[in-house]
């Protein structure tokens, strides 16, 4: 039995080391990442990681596990940032307020797909214009849902959160080996 990593996140591979899993394989897979008109933001990134699943070829003896990170607004989704200005653009918007990260996981074994969703409240402190110009020139923005990335710089501007710290890096650990575990990965047993 072989386990893909359908992402090319190198938090999601950190996060799988943790339990002790290295992929065999990891094969990002090619999908249009647009919500639809009026798609709220849980059943969107719900999709995407089912899609991302179901668009990674496998053979028979391969695992496929994929996921998804969406950051919420409210009803908004707030997604990769495609330059520095929405980058900007977003981080202001979560300013001095609480929002919600999501992280849908999908894992996928022959025609069977096990799929579970986190949901975890963050609150971003009241930022300055140095704080934001400060971390926009980090670049640490770049490629992460919502301009941010809660396990670098930008945890100084998080002070508080309600779930799973693991699922705002991009992957829960815990809900993920109950995936793997269902799927037949033999994550506490020996893989010899």
């Amino acid at each position: 039995m072989k386990l893909v990593l359908g992402s090319g996140s190198p938090r999601r591979l950190e996060l799988l080391a943790q339990l002790g899993v290295t992929p065999d394989d990891i094969r990002p897979p090619d999908i249009d990442e647009t919500p639809t008109p009026g798609e709220l933001p849980r059943p969107y990134c719900a999709r995407m990681a089912r899609e991302k699943a179901c668009a990674v070829k496998a053979a028979g003896d391969e695992i496929v596990l994929c996921a998804d990170t969406t950051v919420a607004l409210g009803r908004r989704i707030l997604g990769k940032p495609e330059n520095a200005g929405q980058a900007a653009e977003f981080l202001w918007a979560l300013s001095g307020r609480r929002h919600r990260v999501i992280t849908a996981v999908a894992v996928k074994a022959g025609d069977r797909l096990w799929e579970r969703d986190v949901v975890t409240q963050v609150r971003m402190k009241r930022l300055s214009d140095d704080e934001v110009n400060g971390y926009l020139a980090s670049q640490d923005w770049q490629g992460k849902a919502g301009g941010y990335g809660i396990q670098g710089l930008a945890g100084a501007l998080v002070p508080w959160i309600q779930g799973s710290y693991s699922a705002v890096m991009g992957l829960p650990v815990a809900e993920t080996a109950t995936l793997l575990t269902a799927a037949g990965w033999p994550l506490w047993k020996d893989r010899t």
